[in-house]
């Protein structure tokens, strides 16, 4: 395995719980900070029993038993139906039983290996132009704000793209207000109270959700009407894999926006967390930059390039294992079990704190601290590791999301070099997903 030279800094890790959580100040700090409500054992300890029917899971084997095992089944907690239901429809993230079962089998060849060179020569454009625009412009920057512009734009071309009803601005504009709409996490809904009972987000309307579902079904429907012989983008594989394979309109939109969201948000938090953690650490970064450079020295990135670039690789890993983006999820027991001498009854909620586990004491060393060796070679037991989850229902896009954040990073790492100046820097927040409590700002500069 290879060895590299440790820095003392440590990267900013976010505050949890140091005391039992009644259950409204649960539902009040989780709407604004998920990760202030999760216990600071399930840093030291892999189970914890929480208050009232809740379990968090910090345990490998447990995880593994619940998510490929013997929980294999349980529905997602309604309380995350009940958070972004309104706009994920019923996609692939929310579904269940048969209807998911067609879902994810109808869309699985849509993020298989031979799609993603395509793909990725997309990304690649994008990646050149970042660049670009960086060394163009040396000095400050937000890479909180450049990362979630590069997946946006990643979206625009890989399934909005060649649209003539709809402009990239609209797709910009809608999709800007519609991650906000999705983020603003309800405090009746945390709670689990009535559909019925007003929320907060009502005032605000679901025109960003309304919008977006009416750009989808344009693009949808001119697609279709364009019948290419070829698939040339994402948008194109989905039509293809419905051709063999009818769904009705409502669900093709909601898997389309679901892939939007997903696509968009979890890959832009990986690159802004990626850049920051490169800064912090000048050597790893120069390493990766020669590796990059090394493949790779000018012209596009390929996703055949990849396979050459285990640092960098090793890199994501290590990124998404200090920031994972989905930092917790839940499940509902739908039957009593006990796993290791613990006892599930059914109706339990059952909470998987990711950013904990991924970071917890007993099962990593040095768990707080940047060592993108680990993952040089090693292999970890299953369920210690699960950025994209486990099980039947792991995230469907992981390998696009980590060649979407490879071949984007690779393609600005070749030119720009990241560097930390005066600015704070922010805590990890969890809404939607785990992102900067505010701007994240480095010193971007033309890379010798």
């Amino acid at each position: 395995m290879t060895k590299m030279k440790q820095f003392d800094v440590t990267p900013v890790a976010a505050r949890l719980a140091e005391k039992p959580v009644t259950l409204l100040q649960f539902a009040r700090s989780a709407g604004r900070n998920m990760l202030e409500v999760i216990p600071a054992e399930t840093l030291r300890e892999t189970y914890v029993r929480g208050p009232l029917n809740i379990h968090y899971f910090c345990d490998p084997e447990m995880i593994t038993e619940l998510l490929v095992g013997q929980g294999r089944s349980f529905p997602k907690a309604k309380f995350t139906k009940d958070i972004i239901g309104s706009a994920v429809g019923n996609g692939l993230i929310l579904s269940e039983g048969e209807k998911w079962r067609q879902q994810r089998r109808r869309y699985s060849p849509l993020f298989a290996a031979r799609n993603l060179p395509t793909l990725a020569r997309y990304f690649a454009e994008t990646g050149s132009e970042v660049a670009e625009s960086l060394v163009e412009n040396e000095g400050p920057v937000d890479v909180s704000q450049v990362a979630p512009a590069s997946t946006l734009t990643n979206i625009s071309r890989v399934i909005f793209s060649g649209n003539k009803e709809v402009s990239s601005e609209q797709i910009r504009v809608g999709l800007i207000e519609y991650f906000k709409y999705i983020s603003d996490i309800s405090l009746f809904d945390l709670m689990g109270l009535p559909k019925w009972m007003p929320r907060k987000k009502w005032l605000a309307s679901k025109a960003p959700v309304t919008t977006m579902r009416e750009l989808a079904r344009q693009v949808i429907e001119q697609r279709r009407l364009e019948n290419r012989s070829e698939p040339r983008d994402f948008l194109d594989f989905m039509i293809e894999a419905l051709k063999t394979d009818f769904e009705d309109e409502e669900t093709t939109v909601d898997n389309l926006l679901t892939f939007v969201v997903a696509g968009h948000e979890t890959s832009a938090n990986a690159l802004a967390w990626g850049y920051y953690l490169l800064a912090l650490n000048p050597e790893v970064q120069n390493k990766i930059r020669r590796e990059i450079r090394s493949v790779r020295a000018e012209g596009l990135v390929e996703f055949s390039d990849l396979e050459s670039m285990p640092l960098l690789r090793a890199h994501v890993k290590e990124t998404l294992r200090l920031y994972p983006s989905a930092a917790f999820f839940a499940r509902d027991a739908a039957e009593a079990v006990e796993i290791k001498g613990v006892k599930i009854e059914k109706g339990d909620a059952l909470f998987f704190p990711v950013y904990s586990l991924h970071r917890n004491e007993k099962l990593w060393e040095a768990p707080n601290h940047y060592r993108p060796e680990r993952f040089l070679g090693a292999t970890l037991p299953r369920g210690q590791y699960i950025p994209f989850g486990d099980g039947p229902r792991i995230c469907i896009g992981a390998q696009y999301a980590e060649t979407e954040i490879m071949v984007l990073m690779a393609s600005v790492l070749r030119r720009v070099h990241f560097s930390l100046g005066e600015a704070k820097m922010p805590e990890p927040v969890l809404t939607f997903t785990m992102r900067t409590s505010g701007p994240l700002v480095l010193e971007a500069e033309r890379a010798p």
